[in-house]
């Protein structure tokens, strides 16, 4: 079995790579080549964080068998100068069923979601969308400007984060890492104002994002608050958008985002116009005008970190990193 660390996670599977597996990913779960349950999530009365498991089989002619992925979440993590999520993936043999790499978890989530936001952003945002503004300053903020700078010319970039200083530090890397001057904003309203594309990445219970801040014709990729008692935005701005999730039983099981406004009865199920799969496959039509405000709910699908898993495993392999485990 193959040991793969974060930083070898990041050297084999760049941004443009990720985008191109996520984007086969979700075509594959929309097809029905995979099985995967709903996420297991455990949380134990005695502690403060949470286990969530999620296994599944994907079909396919490649980056395809068994895998599964585990990670648990810490809230104090972050004081602590460590990850709010720390896990593993792990993916086996499609022959002969023996594990084939084991790798941070972490590195995967934050290259996988992001990219998964750059193919929904590609199938729907408008083709000249470049006024970005990301909610939150995290993890998964960073990756999804390197993400959204991969697939939409940036014009302008705003940031809002809940901490002034986590907000500077983002600026810093931004200009350091990707070359990309980014405006720090006072509050979400001042970051959303005029954006045609959105990016919400906090884990936040109570929405950040209000009906009245979207500007006609915006993207958004909402990936934070994933979890049923957790929401990024107003149940009014749900309503307002044209609804696409990555999977329907997942959202309606686990998107606070979308159970809060239904729960309201401001819109029912079927307020879903598709996955993003249907989209990439050609069943059911994306954006209908430029006008359109569109929304894409991500939640994170097993089937996203399985197919990730394989082609890191395959890139380490080839090039001889990793450290080898024998298991006899």
């Amino acid at each position: 079995m193959l040991l793969i660390d974060r930083a070898t996670v990041r050297e084999v599977y760049p941004m443009k790579r990720a985008v191109e597996v996520m984007a086969e990913a979700m075509r594959r779960y929309s097809g029905g080549l995979v099985d995967q349950p709903l996420r297991t999530i455990l949380r134990p009365a005695r502690d403060t964080g949470l286990l969530g498991t999620m296994p599944g089989f994907v079909a396919g002619d490649e980056l395809a068998g068994y895998g599964l992925k585990a990670m648990v979440l810490k809230p104090e993590n972050p004081a602590r100068g460590l990850h709010l999520h720390i896990g593993v993936v792990m993916v086996f043999d499609p022959d002969t069923g023996s594990p084939l790499a084991l790798m941070d978890a972490g590195a995967v989530t934050a290259v996988r979601t992001a990219a998964v936001s750059a193919v929904a952003t590609e199938a729907l945002a408008r083709p000249d969308a470049g006024d970005l503004a990301v909610l939150g300053s995290g993890v998964q903020a960073r990756s999804h400007l390197e993400a959204m700078a991969l697939v939409r010319p940036l014009r302008r970039v705003r940031v809002w984060s809940r901490t002034p200083a986590n907000a500077e530090a983002y600026r810093l890397w931004a200009a350091a890492e990707l070359g990309i001057e980014v405006e720090i904003a006072a509050g979400p309203a001042e970051a959303l104002a005029g954006a045609d594309l959105v990016c919400t990445t906090t884990a936040t219970r109570e929405p950040v994002v209000q009906a009245e801040d979207l500007a006609p014709g915006v993207h958004l990729n909402a990936a934070g608050a994933s979890f049923a008692d957790h929401r990024e935005l107003s149940s009014q701005a749900v309503a307002r958008a044209s609804f696409f999730v990555d999977s329907r039983q997942s959202a309606l099981a686990e998107s606070g985002d979308l159970r809060a406004p239904i729960a309201e009865g401001l819109v029912g199920r079927d307020h879903i116009l598709a996955e993003l799969g249907e989209v990439l496959l050609g069943t059911h039509q994306g954006r209908r005008s430029a006008e359109e405000i569109t929304v894409y709910k991500s939640l994170g699908l097993g089937v996203q970190d399985i197919m990730s898993g394989f082609a890191i495993a395959e890139a380490a392999a080839s090039q001889g990193l990793g450290h080898s485990w024998n298991l006899d």
